[in-house]
């Protein structure tokens, strides 16, 4: 990380694990003392307590970075998003594809009740992995024989969920690159699929089972179709850190959950009809720069991310003042040694959460290779899943 970089990421990231560190703390204390005596209670005050860390995130891209989304979508989408329960399925372009979708959940009302199927490892980031973990995200090992079980029960949970909730599903299993297309479109061909252009083969498994469990509580599922047009850098966490603007456009699309087939297999084999026409729309935009003005709809930027960033950083600006002149810790090299770790733990936490955000760090998806004798098979049910 650069000098210059460290020069602004630094005092982010002290602000970031201080103020979320209090959240945490919030929601263990919420967990032990209120989930046991009424579950409904927790999950209101977690959704409130949770907007307030992820509204710090919320700000880095609209107001320190200044990161532009354009959103694509019919009125009637756009009118009931953050009113109803949601199934959230998009492809995975970017290393900030989960910030996105958080942008738009802020803008609908729901960002406190945003969840995500995530992997295993992601509970383990300090401060947002454990937030995730009391919000009651699904941490799955992207192994099915494992996986099935937690899956299944973790969406039964959901059932009773007292307000409206998102839950994203990035059915690609792992983040987009150019590697990776070229193993699916390999894959496609000697299996006679059509071959992705834009997109990987979806790992349906997670997305049947998704349906089949949520489809009694859960009214729609929306179909958001990213992509960073041409005349724009990809955003990386570290641009957002540095302050270095994008542009990010999303196309959704609102399909009803009863008019999906109550067969597994046709479930599966609908994901990857969707798959092969978000295919397509990739390449109109690609070709346009655009998914259709006549769709575009304005999010606005509110100004509660603001409001949120600048009250924790007078909070935590005083207090140091307080705790300075109580504790006259920077009058001692001593004390001058313990700021200075921190400092250096702080940097070295935030550069890990950047690296863990690389698409080129991402799990390699794992394609298998076909057999003569199964390519019939593949047609009818498509790529094996061994993640979702």
């Amino acid at each position: 990380m650069a000098i210059a970089a460290a020069a602004v990421i630094v005092p982010l990231g002290v602000l970031f694990f201080i103020s979320g560190l209090v959240i945490n703390l919030i929601q263990a204390t919420c967990f032990v003392l209120v989930r046991p005596i009424s579950k409904s209670t927790y999950r209101r005050i977690n959704r409130i307590v949770a907007e307030l860390l992820w509204l710090e995130l919320v700000w880095i891209v609209d107001w320190w970075a200044g990161v532009k989304i354009k959103v694509y979508a019919d009125l009637e989408t756009f009118n009931l998003m953050g009113k109803e329960h949601a199934l959230v399925i998009a492809n995975h372009r970017s290393d900030i594809d989960w910030l996105v979708g958080w942008i738009l959940a802020q803008r609908s009302g729901c960002l406190g009740s945003s969840l995500a199927v995530m992997k295993k490892s992601s509970k383990l980031l300090p401060v947002i992995g454990w937030s995730m973990w009391f919000s009651e995200y699904l941490f799955l090992e992207r192994s099915w024989a494992k996986d099935e079980r937690t899956l299944k029960s973790g969406l039964q949970r959901l059932s009773d969920y007292p307000l409206p909730f998102w839950l994203a599903l990035f059915v690609e299993g792992t983040r987009f690159t150019q590697a990776k297309l070229l193993a699916a479109q390999e894959y496609a061909a000697s299996a006679g699929l059509p071959v992705p252009r834009n997109v990987l083969i979806p790992r349906t498994k997670g997305f049947v089972t998704a349906v089949s469990h949520m489809r009694s509580f859960v009214p729609a599922i929306y179909d958001a179709t990213i992509c960073i047009p041409k005349s724009s850098p990809a955003p990386t966490m570290l641009r957002l850190f540095k302050g270095q603007p994008s542009v990010v456009h999303v196309h959704l699309k609102r399909h009803e959950m009863k008019d999906l087939p109550e067969n597994d297999d046709a479930i599966a084999q609908w994901c990857r009809d969707i798959f092969v026409a978000k295919d397509k729309l990739l390449d109109k935009h690609i070709a346009d720069d655009t998914f259709g003005e006549e769709k575009l709809q304005d999010i606005g930027r509110p100004i509660k991310s603001l409001v949120v960033v600048a009250s924790w950083a007078c909070i935590l600006i005083l207090g140091t003042i307080k705790f300075l002149q109580a504790t006259a810790l920077l009058s001692s090299w001593k004390g001058v040694a313990i700021s200075a770790a921190l400092m250096a733990i702080i940097t070295v936490l935030m550069q890990f959460l950047i690296n863990f955000s690389k698409s080129e760090r991402s799990t390699a998806a794992k394609v298998a290779p076909a057999k003569e004798k199964n390519v019939n098979q593949a047609r009818g049910n498509g790529q094996e899943d061994k993640t979702h």
